[in-house]
């Protein structure tokens, strides 16, 4: 129950992707979910066990403080391994390819072949081609 409430959490407020802190490193496994509920992703961090807690930068006193759940790279993969049979959108797809191709595709010292390095850069444009803002999607309740 609570890895599909936490997946339902991902699908509404929360992201899959690849990224990287800086310029100088390579993409790695980012799995978030932003709220203003402090609270309810203490919550999420005691059930998954992994990851952090950093707020979020407030731009106009008219916003509300919020905060970002993170968890990156091998504990992104196995949080995404319990919640992926109970996610509903395009994070699921995402969250499928990292599954299978990432790890395959990583290495540890960051010292790629160009043949590895160019099946990494396929993966990287494969996944993100999976964004609902890329195509027109059509919800069916049927």
């Amino acid at each position: 129950i609570d890895a599909a409430y936490i997946a339902a959490l991902i699908d509404g407020e929360g992201t899959v992707t690849l990224s990287r802190t800086s310029r100088d490193e390579y993409r790695r496994v980012f799995v978030s979910i932003n709220n203003s509920d402090k609270k309810m992703l203490e919550w999420v961090l005691r059930k998954v066990g992994a990851g952090k807690i950093l707020p979020k930068k407030v731009y106009s006193k008219n916003h509300s403080i919020t905060f970002t759940y993170r968890v990156v790279s091998r504990e992104a993969i196995e949080f995404l391994k319990q919640i992926v049979p109970y996610l509903h959108t395009y994070k699921k797809g995402r969250s499928k390819l990292i599954l299978k191709y990432s790890a395959k595709l990583t290495v540890r010292n960051g010292k790629y072949s160009k043949e590895l390095m160019k099946k990494k850069i396929q993966f990287v444009k494969r996944l993100f081609i999976l964004n609902p803002t890329k195509r027109n999607r059509v919800l069916s309740f049927t």
